[in-house]
Order: C-alpha cells, then structure tokens, then sequence
C-alpha cells in the first residue's frame, strides 16, 4: 500500500463518513415531514398487488415508456444507477489497492460484461437525456415543461452521473493499461479500447477511483443538505409512492376514476354524525393532507409531464400540477421545524403551542407556519385561488406522473375546504349549486320536464315501474333530459336501442343529479344528499337481478355511478353507450348500411377515455359507421385534451387566458373532418361552442357518436 493509496483511503473514508451522517439526517427529516400527514390506513391493504404494481412499473418502466425514447433512455440511466452502485463499492477496494475488487463477485465474467454494458448503455440515455433537456428547456419552447423545475439540480445530477460513468469506465482503462485487469477484451471491448490509450500508470487506477467516491460521496451530500430534491430523491422514494398508491390494481394513474372519499383520522366522514370542531372538512393545513400526500409532494421528480399534457397549463392559466406540488412540497418541509416543536393550528384555527414553545421556535418556520394555504399574492397564500379553480380534474397530469401522484385527490380536497367551510368558490357556481341543491339538477330546469325529451317519438319508452322485465336501465342524465344539444343524443340512443330490441327503461321523474358537478368542485355535502337519494332509487328498481345493467350517455354519469356509488354500497355495472352500441353492431342487431362520409374526426372524453379507459368502443361504432378511417386528432386517446368542462369548469366563466375548448376545437378542425364526434354532453356543448365561434357551424358538424350511427342506419336520420 503506497502513499498514494494511504492519501486516497483517508480522503474517500472521511467523505463517506460526513456523507452518510448527513443522508441519515436527511432520511431522518424526510420521514419527520411525511409522518406529520393524517393517517391513510387502506395504503397499507392488498401487499401481494402493492409489491407486484410496483416491481412491474418500476423494472418494467410501465409509466416512462409511454414517452418511448425518453422512456428507455431513463431505464438505462436508472438500472445503471442501481448495477453500477456496486462498481461505487468497489472503488472502496481500489483505493486501497488496484488489485482488489469486489469480493466473491468482483472477478466473474459475466459480471464484468454486465456493468460494461449497462456504463455504455446508461452513458448513452444520460447524453440523450441532457440533450432532451437542452432541446426543451425554457426559453427553447414557448411553453417547457421544464419551467419552475429547479433547473440546477438537474443539471447538478446529470453531470454527477455522467462524472460517475467516466471515472469508472478509467478505472477500468488504467487496470487495463497497467496490466491489473480481470476481464477479457470480448467482455468489455470499451474499457479495453480505454486502456489502450491510457499511460501505464500504477497509481491512476485508485486516483479515479477516489475520484469516482468524491463525486458521488458529493452528489450525497448536496442531496442531504436538500431534503426538497426532488430530482435526486425520487429514486428512492418512488417506489414507496407508487407501491402506496390508491388503486394498486390500474395499470395507469392510480388517482383517476373515483374521487378519494371525504378522510378525518383515516376514516371515510359520516356527514350525519360530522362536527367541523372536530373532524376534517378537506383541507386547509398542508399536515391535514394524509402522510401519502406528503409522499406524493416528496417525490416529485419535477419532470413536467403533468405540466405539458395539462389543459390549463396550455391555455396560459396559472395552474401547473407540478408547480402546485412543489409549493405544497416548500411550504410542508419549511413548516415542518415549526410543526415539530408543537406548532399548528387545530380546527377552530387556534394555535396549539404555548408562548413559551413559540418564543423558541425558528422566526422563518413560524411565518410559514401562519401563511393560508390558500391565498392571493398579497395574502402570501401557497396556492392562489386562480390555480385551485382552474383544474378541470380531466386526470391528464395523473395518467402521465411516472411516480403516481395523486394530484386530482390533492386538489378536489383543498376545495372541499374552501366550499364547505369558507364557502369561497367562483360565484357563477353558486347558482349550479343551489340548483341541484332545490332542482336536483344543474340547470334549475323543472323535474316534471325531465321526460320531455321522448316526446316526438314514433315508439313508447318504457318506464321503471310500468315494465319489470328490462336488461338495462338507461341512464338518461340531466344534460341528456333538459339540453337541447344532448336531447338529441339521449334520442338517438332511445331509437338505436328500440330498433335493436333491447329491453330497457329509464326512471324518468325518478332519476336525479348523480353529483358529479357538486363533487368535483368540493360540495361533498351536496354529492352524498344527491347520491344516497339515487342509490336508494336504483336499489329498489334494479332489485335483485344482478344481471341488470345501467347503460349511460355521460361519461360523468357513467364515471360516478360506476365507481362512485360503490363507496356508499351500491355496486352495479355500468357501461357507456358506445360500448352498448358496438356491442349491438358486433352481434347484428344493427348493422349499417351507409356509411357516413366527408370525413370524421373523434374527440376522446377525459372521463370515457383517460378515467376509465374506453377508447376502443367508440372507435369501432364510428369505423362501421363511416366511409374511410377516423381521422385523428394529434392528441387522442390517453393524450386527449380535454373540452374545458370537467371539474364543475362547465358552470364558471373561464376569464383567464386561451379558452380550453377553441384550443381543442382548433385541433379538431385542423384535420380537415366534416364532422366532430364525441362521446360526452359536456364535450357536445364545448366543441359544439368552438365550433361556432370560430364561424365553421355551417361547414362542420358535432354530433355524438350514437347519431352518427344512426345516420348510417338511416337515410333520413
């Protein structure tokens, strides 16, 4: 052991020793924040899927690969990072002598081969990864989704990444240049190419190896010293976010679907026995999120891919998703020493430490501490209203989040706070809400007008209640019953399921708001009024035939009613109307016969296609209906853009920037389509709105899908 090995054993021993005290802090403060959330006890069931979903979407890459190239160029640098961690290891060996490697393993072959590879391989996705940064970062695009990332940290990483893989890859050269090297040049061609250019110098193998130490022992450090590096960290808390999300069972966003329930103390709130003194209604303190919540803040990796595909964000409104988490995330770990000591405030908003706990606490932990959640700039708020209110809850930054964040959950539960408790919402809204509140409908429209829509019809539409044998209940919704653009729908489908012969019925005056609007935008009180009303309703009309169906036009029906109503005990299957209809096209029961032409183009519903995952159906109901193929919209599918309508966005003014619904109608008529189908009353009076005031109402027609069909069915339809 020469001098040089001496120097350089010390060197890497004492930064190891202050890098892993401060990563066990680090650790240490990270588990303090999370540990400060509510508890979220369902996290913990089903640990056979739990650990299956996370293997699969970590190893097999199931979320990045959705951006191919990207995709597999992150799993190179990932599984390089966890191979060649051993190869950090062994540098500890070479330090002290060149001829040392790893024990047991250190000389196989096959290892040797292995790391070769995944060094190039992972060098290579790095490069191409910095590239893709350089290519998309702000200032290059006119919208980054890079903007607000922590742009230092990232190149911070990719730099110490790509220092990792050089110095490895010379320490292999000086072993091959000095003659010290265990592996044949067929196993690791490049560092033997390496080698070959390299002096014979007996001391370079463990000077790159210590090297190799700095860098990473660095890269541990300046992590430690930043608990909020989301870039760094996620490597090692991804896993715990994604093996604790919600619905472990859905191969995309686990936060899309259902809505969370109302939680205080881990427990679904039970409005009749609720007391606001006492249990949470919503949120209003970053520790009211649940410890999952906190997780989810923690693990941001501050990629943007929920900032380029989000609604909002592209029509210059203030909502990021991801520049939302990272603000909760700032504010929960600089509230944090101020909550450790024993600060907060409890539910009446009084401060839970004593004057002797406050003259002692940090001045800066205590300001944030008396910030409001939510607030205007002047109020240093940590979210604006604007950004709270411009979610159209459409699950596009959900369905893309390669970690699993719930951002939906996070932002359906601070306005639950804001409505139920501060009763501040746009004001617009408030008229919807009184409306299904006293109308049992959005509209205000009368409940005795709700089967007006059958009138003109050259057939009886059975009634629950006048007929008992009946396949499927037909879901008529409130759109479907009292607007006009959707009446036409809801007739159409009347019409193809009576030419189809399928038995079915509608409840007529008997069928109410599902509460959708009132649910999305924070009015839980107002959703579980409307829901325990229908649930009764279906129960006794359904009765015990578990063969029966509910056949639905609006995907937020569909959407609530299928997964919604089974959190109050109702479990029923539910399929779209699409789905029906091409299932009747498939069986012959109806078969068109002239095709529709001038071109077809389809708009995917946020809550059909990305919530629940029909995107299959309605294509081939229009690929029998129409002449030629579908005409597709550049986003489609998961990567629909939404209308604008979701997340009760239907009943407030959209004052701010691009409307959501012209960005997607001229997407729509950029493909030339004669025609826009969707598949969606909401979407029906967005893009049927885009439509006109872009002038083309005479040129291009929306219509739904299921007249569409009934066209081709029909001459005169």
């Amino acid at each position: 052991m020469g001098i040089a090995q001496i120097i350089a054993t010390v060197l890497a021993g004492a930064i190891t020793v202050v890098a892993v005290y401060l990563a066990v802090r680090a650790v240490l403060t990270i588990t303090a924040v999370i540990r400060q959330g509510q508890p979220d006890p369902a996290r913990f069931a089903e640990p056979k899927v739990r650990t299956k979903t996370m293997v699969v979407e970590t190893v097999g890459h199931t979320r990045m690969l959705k951006w191919s190239a990207i995709g597999a160029a992150h799993w190179f640098v990932m599984v390089s990072f966890v191979i060649l961690s051993s190869l950090v290891l062994e540098a500890y060996f070479e330090v002290v002598d060149p001829d040392l490697g790893l024990p047991i393993i250190g000389h196989w072959v096959v290892f040797g081969l292995v790391t070769e590879w995944i060094g190039i391989l992972g060098t290579v996705g790095i490069l191409y990864l910095i590239f893709v940064r350089q290519r998309q970062k702000p200032g290059a695009v006119k919208r980054s989704r890079f903007l607000g990332s922590t742009m230092w940290q990232a190149y911070f990483v990719e730099a110490v990444i790509v220092g990792v893989l050089i110095f490895g890859f010379l320490i292999r050269g000086f072993k091959v240049a000095t003659e010290h090297f265990e592996y044949p040049l067929w196993a690791t061609p490049l560092s033997h190419a390496i080698g070959s250019v390299l002096p014979a110098w007996e001391d370079g193998a463990t000077w790159a190896a210590l090297v190799k130490i700095l860098i990473s022992m660095t890269w541990l450090i300046t992590i430690s010293l930043n608990p909020t590096m989301g870039v760094a960290w996620h490597r090692f808390l991804a896993f715990f976010n994604i093996y604790f999300k919600r619905s472990p069972e859905k191969p995309a966003g686990s936060g899309l679907g259902a809505l969370k329930p109302m939680m205080s103390e881990g427990k679904p709130l039970d409005f009749e026995e609720a007391d606001p003194e006492k249990d949470l209604f919503g949120v209003n303190q970053v520790e009211q999120f649940t410890w999952k919540g906190l997780l989810d803040f923690s693990t941001c990796t501050e990629c943007g891919r929920c900032q380029s595909q989000c609604p909002a964000w592209n029509t210059a409104k203030p909502l990021s998703p991801k520049l939302l988490v990272l603000s909760l995330r700032d504010h929960a770990y600089a509230k944090a020493p101020y909550l450790l000591a024993g600060g907060g405030k409890d539910l009446m908003g009084e401060e839970k430490a004593t004057e002797a706990q406050l003259a002692h606490m940090d001045v800066l932990a205590l300001a944030e501490g008396n910030r409001p959640l939510i607030g205007t700039a002047e109020e240093q708020g940590v979210i604006d209203p604007d950004v709270l209110w411009s979610c159209t809850t459409c699950g596009a930054c959900v369905e893309q989040c390669p970690v699993d964040i719930e951002h939906i959950d996070h932002i359906v539960d601070m306005r639950r706070y804001q409505v139920l408790i501060e009763s501040s919402f746009p004001s617009e809204a408030g008229v919807m809400l009184r409306n299904l509140e006293n109308k049992g409908n959005p509209w205000g429209a009368p409940q005795n007008t709700r089967e007006d829509w059958t009138k003109g019809l050259d057939f009886e539409v059975p009634r629950v209640g006048e007929v008992e044998d009946f396949d499927y209940l037909f879901w008529v919704g409130c759109a479907g019953a009292f607007e006009d653009r959707a009446k036409k729908t809801t007739r159409a489908v009347a019409t193809l399921l009576n030419e189809a012969g399928v038995k079915y019925a509608i409840l007529g005056e008997g069928e109410t708001c599902t509460g959708d609007p009132a649910r999305r935008i924070g009015n839980e009180f107002i959703f579980q009024m409307l829901a325990q009303q229908n649930v009764e309703v279906l129960t006794e009309a359904l009765g015990e035939n578990t063969t029966k169906k509910i056949v639905a036009t609006c995907p937020h029906c569909f959407n609530t009613l299928g997964n919604e109503y089974e959190q109050l005990g109702l479990k029923v299957e539910v399929v779209h109307h699409t789905q029906l209809l091409a299932h009747l096209v498939a069986a012959g029961k109806l078969t068109p016969v002239q095709p529709v032409d001038g071109g077809v183009t389809y708009h995917d519903p946020c809550y059909l296609g990305r919530h629940n995952r029909v995107f299959d159906a309605p294509r081939e109901l229009l690929g029998s209906s129409i002449a030629g193929d579908i005409q597709e919209m550049p986003r489609n599918q998961e990567r629909s853009f939404c209308c604008g309508a979701g997340g009760a966005r239907m009943w407030m003014e959209e004052r701010i920037g691009k409307r959501i619904n012209v960005e997607r109608t001229e997407e729509a008529l950029a493909t030339g389509a004669k025609t826009i189908a969707v598949g969606c009353p909401f979407c029906y009076t967005m893009i049927g709105d885009g439509v006109t005031g872009k002038g083309k109402q005479e040129e291009v027609e929306v219509v739904d899908v299921a007249t569409v069909l009934l066209r081709s069915l029909k001459k005169d339809a």
